[in-house]
Order: C-alpha cells, then sequence, then structure tokens
C-alpha cells in the first residue's frame, strides 16, 4: 500500500498560508509595539513601569556591545539544552525499560509519579546547596524538570501500542529485542516528540529558575537583578530574548519529528 504523499500544489500551498500566517502575526506585533511606544509617548501609561520599546531596544543594543547579553544567552543555552537532551533521552531509556522489563515499572514508575509531582522550585535549593551555584547545578533543575515527563511519555506509548500486531509479531518467532526495535521503537515516536515539546519549556524554565536563586550569569540571572533595580527595561530585553530562545528550541523539535516520523510532509 502506498502512502499518499502530497502534491506540489499543496506544498506550495502550504507554504503560502504559513507565510500569510506569519506576514499577520509580524503586523499584529508591530501594531502592538507601536501603541505602546505612543502610549509612553503621550504619557497614557507610565513608562518606568513598563518599558518602552525604544529603551529596550537601547538596552539590548548597550547589553550587546558590552558583551554580557551574548555571554548570558550562552550560558542559558548551555544549561536548557543540556538538561533537555540528557532529562528527554535519559527520561526514555527508563521509560522504554519500563516496558521492556516490566517488573520494573511495577516497582519503580509510583516513585516516577510522586516525583513529577513535586514542585521542582522546592528542588532548587536543595540541588544549588549541594551542586553550587555554577552551571552543573542549573542543568540538573533542568534535568530534574524534563526526565519524569520524557519517561511517562515513552512508557505509555509504549503501552498504548496495538497489542495485536505485538502478539503477531510473537506468533512469528520474534523476540523481546525485535519486537522492541520494530513495533515499540518507531511506533512509540510520536509520544516521545510530544514530550520533547512540553519539555523545551520546562527545561527553560528549571534553568531559569536556578538563575534565580543563586548564579552569577545567564538570562535569569539578568532578569532578577534588573529587577531588583527596577531597571524594566532591561528586564524586557531578558524576556524577549528567552522567548526567542524558546521559539528556536521548538523549532528544533519540529525538525526532529519530521526527521524521525515518518509521512510528516515539509
Amino acid at each position: 500500500m502506498e502512502i499518499n504523499s502530497p502534491s506540489k500544489p499543496q506544498i506550495f500551498n502550504r507554504h503560502v498560508s504559513t507565510v500569510k500566517s506569519l506576514g499577520w502575526q509580524t503586523l499584529i506585533v508591530g501594531i502592538v509595539v507601536a501603541l505602546w511606544q505612543i502610549a509612553v509617548w503621550r504619557h497614557w501609561v507610565n513608562g518606568f513601569l513598563t518599558g518602552s520599546p525604544v529603551l529596550i531596544w537601547q538596552s539590548a543594543r548597550s547589553m550587546w556591545s558590552t558583551g554580557s547579553l551574548q555571554t548570558d544567552i550562552e550560558i542559558t543555552a548551555i544549561e536548557t539544552l543540556s538538561g533537555f537532551v540528557l532529562g528527554t533521552v535519559g527520561g526514555t531509556v527508563i521509560g522504554y525499560s519500563f516496558w521492556y522489563w516490566t517488573g520494573t515499572s511495577k516497582v519503580f514508575q509510583p516513585f516516577a509519579v510522586v516525583f513529577n509531582g513535586i514542585p521542582k522550585i522546592a528542588l532548587a535549593p536543595l540541588i544549588i546547596i549541594w551542586f553550587g551555584t555554577g552551571i552543573q547545578s542549573k542543568i540538573l533543575l533542568a534535568f530534574a524538570s524534563t526526565v519524569v515527563v520524557a519517561l511517562l511519555a515513552a512508557y505509555q506509548g509504549a503501552m498504548e501500542l496495538d497489542r495485536d500486531f505485538e502478539r503477531l509479531l510473537w506468533a512469528f518467532g520474534a523476540n523481546r529485542r525485535q519486537v522492541f526495535l520494530h513495533l515499540i521503537l518507531p511506533g512509540s515516536m510520536p509520544w516521545v516528540v510530544n514530550a520533547m515539546r512540553i519539555n523545551v519549556g520546562l527545561a527553560l524554565v528549571g534553568a531559569v529558575i536556578g538563575e534565580f536563586i543563586a548564579s552569577q550569569a545567564g538570562l535569569g540571572h539578568a532578569v532578577f537583578v534588573a529587577g531588583n533595580l527596577f531597571e524594566l527595561n532591561v528586564v524586557w530585553v531578558g524576556v524577549l530574548v528567552l522567548s526567542l530562545m524558546a521559539l528556536v528550541l521548538y523549532g528544533g523539535v519540529a525538525v526532529v519529528e519530521r526527521l524521525v516520523i515518518r509521512g510528516r510532509p515539509w
């Protein structure tokens, strides 16, 4: 049976629709920024409390010229990516092991559920005390925020697959490793990718929480210090850069999805 692939006109229309959506999004953002700046100039709002687009841009340029913004971006990106990769890969492997060795899921799954219910901000002081204020503690916080989500998604994906296919493979003499490689692993990929989408934001939140509590650099540290000094424009720079970072990471997950899940058109 052939899988129907999208025709060139369909792909072109999809790209046109994407461009239109981006155009509308850009227009909406432009209107909001313009109205915001006009409101500050006309003193309709207090610029000291809200910041202004012009001063936010000037703050960003100043931070970039001194190199502090690049350093903060690099540190937060390393913390987030490291925690995201370690948590997603580690959690996925553990989740699959629960299917592969069924006895382990009965013993350890309740612990995973309990750990997932603990607010990770409550663990931040302990992790920072144990591992210091350096980058390691932020990576561990990002890891702790993502590992259980990946674990539960992988295990749930493996358990949700049609049992008839699994029984058919057993009937043809397949062993457990072959069933895993040819059915469980490819069939559960949508669950794993969905967990990655969630973990992008969770890893970033975990890293920033750690930077808020105790750090010497990073976007969370910059936002925390600027907020204490009432430098709202610098706070906005940090928030906007964190938003862009989240978009880039989410885009990376979308690329991974198209690479690992067949039948996904560009």
